[in-house]
């Protein structure tokens, strides 16, 4: 068994739908994981926010602009004659959902999840059926039924365990070898739908991979391999050509766009190899990522931006006893708020944050206990991983700078735009 992951980049119209076909027709014993076509997910956050307001004219309306976006790519694939009833079901559900819904705060991440995992329900129903037409017979697989998850939205983790159970299930006695399940997506044990974080299809393609002992993963996207930097943001980036978990992991928690953070836990458990490979040319080897590499030996640069600068103090001077620590910590979490860089002194906390919509309320709750807390926001975080003395001399020194740690292997600074 082989597993190929798609994400929306790659199938955001009927072109790339069409190459998705190409590459794996003729395969056998494979599963492919999908992503949400192009920018649902950001259309259905669109739909989910009208709802939260009480706009449900406006929910509607975003609706109906996603369902004819879908509906142009199935005219483009198949014709507008054809009719995929599943697709024009979750569409009514979706708009169900909306309707019936008497929404709560508390339940913000309930529907979240809710709404936002029709992107992968639509986009697989759509390839699994294109892929029937034309000769690639596969099976539809509802992630949903397939992973138990934590009772936690936005950010659940698999339970490997029970999983195993769920999808080996799923795929037993099956008539055909290759099977299309959705990205990001999964169940809670209350029967509600999770999801795994943004952009987690990556982790979804190697709870796959880890549970049915796969030969080897790929993720199918629109660059030749891992490159040592954003080319948009550092001109001299080339491609890595063999990467090892420790790297690979260190980069993507850093905030490099090859990879979700939890995707390599799974792989490295079973050492699966993890290629990356450019969608545009099935036939480049791409780059690979495996457990039989030596570290990295040239300098990976990662910018990550949309960062919230927090600086806490507490009012009492008792910020080092280690209790206060763990309400902050606690109080992060409880918000669903990524801490991606801390420094410490006697009194004050500095995190660096990915902004979320939590950020606010999780000040009010440190602010009621004692803390007083500015707020910074559009910082950006860039790590220097295996930096040279030039390249330390080019960055380190820069104005901008408000928070900087160095250590022998990585250089990592907090800078204002």
């Amino acid at each position: 068994m082989k597993v190929y992951k798609f994400g929306g980049a790659s199938v955001k119209d009927a072109a790339g739908v069409r190459n998705l076909l190409d590459i794996v027709q003729g395969e056998t014993d494979l599963f492919i994981i999908v992503s949400a076509m192009g920018k649902t997910t950001n259309a259905l956050e669109g739909v989910f926010t009208a709802m939260q307001q009480g706009d449900e004219a406006l929910a509607m309306e975003r609706i109906d602009a996603s369902y004819a976006y879908h509906r142009a790519i199935v005219d483009e694939l198949m014709g507008a004659d054809v009719t995929i009833t599943q697709m024009n079901i979750l569409f009514q559900q979706l708009r169900n959902t909306v309707r019936n819904t008497i929404y709560r705060p508390s339940d913000a991440e309930l529907w979240y999840d809710t709404i936002v995992a029709f992107g992968e329900l639509v986009s697989t129903t759509i390839i699994s059926n294109f892929l029937n037409g034309h000769g690639v017979e596969n099976k539809w697989i509802d992630m949903r039924r397939a992973f138990l998850t934590e009772q936690r939205h936005k950010d659940a983790n698999v339970n490997i365990e029970a999983t195993q159970v769920r999808l080996k299930r799923e795929i037993a006695n099956s008539e055909v070898s290759v099977f299309v399940g959705q990205g990001f997506i999964g169940g809670a044990p209350d029967g509600t739908t999770t999801t795994l974080g943004r952009e987690g299809s990556d982790y979804s393609a190697a709870i796959v991979a880890n549970v049915l002992d796969a030969e080897s993963m790929s993720v199918w996207k629109d660059v030749d391999g891992i490159l040592n930097a954003d080319p948009k943001i550092f001109p001299d980036a080339h491609k890595i050509e063999r990467l090892n978990y420790m790297d690979t992991l260190e980069m993507a928690y850093s905030g490099a766009q090859i990879i979700h953070p939890k995707t390599i836990k799974p792989l490295q458990q079973k050492n699966i190899p993890l290629y990356v490979r450019p969608f545009g040319n099935k036939h480049a080897t791409g780059s690979v990522i495996t457990g039989d590499v030596e570290r990295a030996f040239e300098p990976i640069m990662i910018q990550k931006s949309n960062q919230v600068l927090l600086k806490l103090h507490s009012r009492d001077l008792s910020f080092v006893l280690e209790e206060r620590f763990a309400k902050v910590f606690t109080t992060f979490d409880s918000h669903r708020i990524k801490i991606n860089l801390m420094h410490n002194s006697a009194v004050n906390l500095y995190m660096a944050v990915d902004a979320s919509w939590h950020i606010d309320d999780a000040i009010l709750e440190l602010n009621a206990d004692g803390f007083d807390v500015d707020k910074t926001e559009d910082v950006e975080l860039v790590t220097i991983r295996y930096y040279d003395d030039e390249l330390y001399r080019r960055y380190a020194f820069d104005e901008r700078i408000v928070i900087k740690q160095t250590t022998p292997h990585s250089l990592r600074f907090v800078r204002t735009k």
